[in-house]
C-alpha cells in the first residue's frame, strides 16, 4: 500500500524560503514520475511541479523560477525547494506519483496528510 508523508511546511514571511520533503513507501519509488500538488482554501488541488527519470522537470507558470523539485531515489524521498514565497503560495502541499509530468494526473487515489505552508505579507 502506497504511503506519502509530507513535511517541512510552516509560517514564513513573503520573500522567504521553505524546503518540503515527501517520504514515499509501498512502491518502487525510482520508477515513478512524481509531483507536488497544493490546495488553497476554497480552491481545487493543483499541480505545482513534477519530475521524472533523468531529472526532467516541469513547473506551473505561477512557480517557475522560484520552486525547484528534486528527488533522492536512494532515500525514497521527494523534495520541493521554495524560494521567494508569496502570500498566494499559501496552501496545503501534497505529493503523489503522476502519470505524466506534462499531464500530471495523480497515479494513486490515496494522499498523505499534506503539509501546511502559510506565507504572510
Amino acid at each position: 500500500q502506497v504511503q506519502f508523508v509530507e513535511s517541512g511546511g510552516g509560517l514564513v514571511q513573503a520573500g522567504g524560503s521553505l524546503r518540503l520533503s515527501c517520504a514515499v513507501s509501498g512502491i518502487t519509488f525510482s520508477i515513478y514520475p512524481m509531483g507536488w500538488y497544493r490546495q488553497a482554501p476554497g480552491k481545487q488541488r493543483e499541480s505545482v511541479a513534477t519530475i521524472r527519470d533523468g531529472g526532467i522537470t516541469n513547473y506551473a507558470d505561477s512557480v517557475q523560477g522560484r520552486f525547484t523539485i528534486s528527488r533522492d531515489n536512494a532515500k525514497n524521498t521527494l523534495y520541493l525547494q521554495m524560494n521567494d514565497l508569496k502570500p498566494e503560495d499559501t496552501a496545503v502541499y501534497y505529493c503523489n506519483a503522476v502519470t505524466d509530468i506534462y499531464i500530471p494526473t495523480p497515479s494513486f487515489a490515496s494522499w498523505g496528510q499534506g503539509t501546511q505552508v502559510t506565507v504572510s505579507s
